[in-house]
């Protein structure tokens, strides 16, 4: 029965208060229940705390577990409130009483538990229905260590729960989604060359039945070329390392094939399985084709605009020198008509003078082009620079100050010193022209240990170097014109006043003698370029014999001379100069006849033959079969274009000799002249 008012003002204090709960325990007759009236109780701080609280706590009490909750329960109670209070547990909870009853049992036994994510069937609406908890049950003890109830505190999250599972679920079908309709081919494969397991993307590229890709080894439809790859690719998966971004292709069913890109991850040790996705790249391998194709026309149009500043300056240039040339010729046929000689000498100087910049211009173009004769030897740079220095004074003229810095125990380096020193020239007229105010120059040498940043920001392989720097205080170059100023024919100087061939000279020398030339410049501030040439491991060459005077050049005991040339008008110059001096000379146009009078008994002394010769025998070819019947035959190769792989880049064997043409008659008679003296 209810308690009437005057009982309710009996109720203990802890009793007291304004909740929904506090007023119903009031309320209830606890006269027939196993807790007996609430003033009785010993638990008065833990029921205060219950009724107080705005988090969702319970109290199972005494032998029967009598049920108690707080206002934070009700709407998990739900139509169990408010007919569950002072009941046993074990019928509020019937439903679930077997998978609640071992956690009270474990609590009342004296461990406290705690679990998130507890699962059970609730029947709160009417229905049975899974509900979802994190919970906390703490046994309540008495002075003498008995478990008097449960304490419990709990969250429900089955709403939490069941969104997480619909989130799930999203991501799986989601998955399932992408693995169906993907463009990308997904697999399962073993080491042992068969998938096992595919998506459907697979058949629709290749257009291969499903079945028959699980069935075959997968190198059968792998493009034959990409499967030394693909054997690699696998090696390091067996080895437990991912592989990203490989390339290999599928072969579809017509034979054509697919560029794919793909990423392989091993699965665990000893299973024998990897995991593969391949991207389609066909149309991406197709654009790049194409930009290649475009960026490749894009240079050749570039190369033809070089040529065409190449050819135009060339026309530019020889166009002048033939006209010296010619019309020296024509005014020498005129004057000889009139029988006035008194003028000849004039007309041939004239003539000599623009065929001798006709050659260095030839000799500039081709020191551009890397295909110069170098006859290289082992040099001391600073020797050199001193050996060049009055000559640089006299050129640069008074107001430049030159300095020379060379560095200690510097390296020797294999190099052609003529175009050395006609680069060195060239490197400080050009500072001389950037400061028309005068200025400071300054030439020097060093020992540089190039890494590999440095030697790629160079172009050059790692390792030693011996450096040739010319530094000014002029007026600096701009970025572009850095960029150009190896190009053929560019120029900054007004017309006429340089070719625009100095620095390509010593770009294309530098290169061709395994070495680099680079431009350090800022405006305003001056300009250093530097040449880089490779360390040569051996001492120096060292020739400090004078030139014989122009009279001794003649023949002493008319030695016999084999000239071999096909150009009809170099051999008869070269046969009327030797022939001059007194020599015997014996002409060939070719290396098979020239042979057979090399075969025969004829006394030879000298062999002067053209590099580049017709009829499938070249000059060193002409030169080594020589030597097999002429062993110390001495051999003096001519030639206006350097074939340098015909002449080993230089390296000549002992008692062969280059020289490049046009002839000069007296630089070529004292050549003909030292080597015919070796001979004798």
């Amino acid at each position: 029965m209810a308690l009437g008012t005057a009982d309710i003002d009996r109720q203990p204090q802890f009793l007291s208060g304004g909740s929904e709960m506090a007023q119903r325990l009031r309320a209830f007759d606890w006269s027939s229940s196993p807790l007996g009236m609430p003033e009785m109780w010993p638990a008065e701080l833990l029921v205060q705390l219950l009724l107080t609280s705005k988090q969702l706590m319970f109290l199972a009490w005494g032998s029967e577990r009598t049920w108690l909750y707080n206002d934070a329960f009700i709407p998990i109670a739900g139509r169990k409130h408010p007919i569950s209070i002072g009941l046993p547990s074990s019928e509020v909870w019937a439903e679930a009483w077997s998978d609640l009853r071992p956690l009270f049992d474990s609590v009342f036994a004296g461990e406290a538990i705690h679990m998130t994510g507890f699962t059970v069937g609730l029947d709160r609406q009417g229905v049975v229905e899974d509900a979802s908890f994190d919970f906390s049950y703490t046994p309540i003890k008495s002075d003498d260590g008995t478990v008097e109830g449960l304490y419990g505190v709990c969250i429900e999250t089955t709403g939490r729960i069941a969104v997480d599972k619909a989130q799930l679920a999203t991501a799986v079908r989601e998955r399932d989604r992408i693995f169906e309709m993907s463009p990308d081919l997904f697999a399962v494969a073993t080491f042992d060359g068969m998938l096992t397991s595919i998506n459907p993307a697979w058949s629709r590229r290749l257009g291969r039945p499903a079945d028959w890709l699980l069935s075959t080894p997968f190198g059968e439809f792998i493009h034959p070329d990409d499967l030394g790859e693909t054997g690699a690719v696998i090696a390091e998966l067996q080895a437990g390392r991912a592989v990203h971004q490989f390339h290999v292709r599928l072969l579809a069913q017509d034979g054509t094939p697919i560029a794919f890109a793909w990423s392989a991850v091993p699965e665990a040790t000893g299973s024998g399985l990897f995991y593969t996705v391949g991207r389609d790249i066909t149309e991406e391998t197709a654009a790049a084709e194409e930009l290649r194709l475009a960026q490749e026309a894009l240079r050749q149009s570039q190369k033809m605009e070089a040529v065409g500043q190449l050819t135009g300056g060339l026309a530019h240039d020889f166009n002048n020198i033939l006209a010296g040339i010619s019309g020296s010729l024509d005014l020498m046929k005129t004057r000889l008509a009139q029988g006035r000689i008194a003028d000849l000498d004039r007309y041939v100087t004239g003539a000599q003078g623009a065929a001798r910049r006709a050659a260095g211009l030839t000799q500039r173009l081709l020191a551009f082009s890397r295909r110069q004769t170098l006859d290289p030897k082992p040099t001391d740079l600073n020797r050199l620079i001193s050996g060049m220095q009055d000559l640089i004074e006299r050129s640069v003229g008074p107001a430049v100050q030159v300095e020379t810095a060379a560095a200690g125990g510097l390296w020797t380096t294999f190099v052609d010193q003529g175009q050395l020193e006609n680069a060195m020239l060239n490197l400080c007229l050009n500072a001389r022209d950037a400061m028309p105010d005068g200025g400071k120059l300054t030439i020097e040498s060093g020992n540089r240990w190039l890494d590999e940043r440095a030697a790629k920001k160079r172009g050059l392989p790692t390792g030693q170097y011996v450096s040739l720097c010319v530094s000014d205080t002029g007026t600096g170059m701009a970025k572009d014109v850095i960029d150009r100023a190896f190009d053929p024919f560019y120029t900054t100087k007004p017309t006429g006043q340089g070719t625009g061939l100095g620095l390509s000279m010593v770009y294309g020398f530098a290169g061709q003698s395994n070495g680099a030339v680079r431009i350090y410049s800022e405006i305003g501030k001056g300009t250093m370029v530097c040449i880089y040439l490779p360390r040569h491991h051996g001492d120096a060459d060292v020739d400090d014999g004078q030139p014989e005077p122009a009279a001794a050049v003649r023949s002493s005991d008319h030695e016999t001379i084999l000239i071999v040339d096909d150009e009809p008008l170099v051999r008869m110059v070269a046969i009327e100069m030797l022939t001059d001096l007194g020599y015997q000379v014996l002409e060939a146009v070719d290396g098979p006849s020239a042979l057979k009078i090399l075969q025969s008994d004829q006394p030879i002394d000298l062999l002067v033959t053209d590099v580049g010769l017709p009829n499938g025998m070249n000059g060193r070819q002409l030169a080594d079969a020589a030597r097999t019947s002429r062993p110390r035959l001495q051999v003096l190769f001519i030639t206006g274009y350097a074939e340098n792989a015909v002449l080993n880049h230089g390296h000549l064997d002992p008692g062969m000799h280059v020289m490049t043409k046009p002839l000069v008659g007296e630089t070529f008679a004292r050549r003909v002249r030292d080597l015919t003296a070796k001979t004798s």
